[in-house]
């Protein structure tokens, strides 16, 4: 009976999330614009959410993997990734440099200064990682960041390709 109870409340859990969409939160882009995270959702491209802090690590290798893996999976599947760093105005200038000194030139770079759209999101630690369907469903989420881990991401990516 217990574990029919926990099957139950993980599968609502998991039926929750996978249905999940992007929020409309107002953040700033890379060149201090304001940026509506729901015009992210294009009904063209998949994307990759990553959310990053300057002060994260495994944040910061994960991105770097993920930079070095991308014009390869390219190759294989089409999408965007969208790397959203969740540094207080304070930070927003480190935050900058950092994505430009690691050649993240590919990513869409999103600055959530106030940590509306990470609570939006109910991000609560980072990294944080989303796959997104073409409609904006969250099809695919993990935290934090392990080497190779992001060969997963690749994986979702692909499943909607098919």
């Amino acid at each position: 009976m217990k574990a029919l109870i926990v099957s139950i409340a993980f599968l609502f859990v998991a039926f929750t999330c996978m249905m999940a969409q992007i929020p409309s939160v107002k953040v700033e882009d890379s060149k201090g614009a304001q940026f509506n995270t729901s015009s992210l959702i294009n009904h063209k491209t998949p994307m990759i959410i990553s959310f990053w802090a300057t002060t994260c690590k495994p944040c910061i290798r994960e991105l770097d993997a993920i930079n070095e893996q991308m014009p390869d999976w390219l190759g294989e599947a089409e999408f965007r990734v969208v790397a959203v760093s969740t540094d207080d105005s304070r930070s927003t200038a480190k935050a900058r440099s950092m994505a430009e000194g690691h050649g993240w030139d590919d990513f869409v770079m999103l600055y959530d200064k106030n940590q509306e759209f990470m609570r939006a999101m109910n991000v609560s630690l980072t990294p944080q990682v989303f796959v997104v369907d073409v409609d904006g469903k969250i099809v695919y989420s993990h935290t934090g960041y392990a080497p190779g881990s992001e060969r997963e991401l690749l994986k979702a990516i692909q499943k909607l390709q098919k």
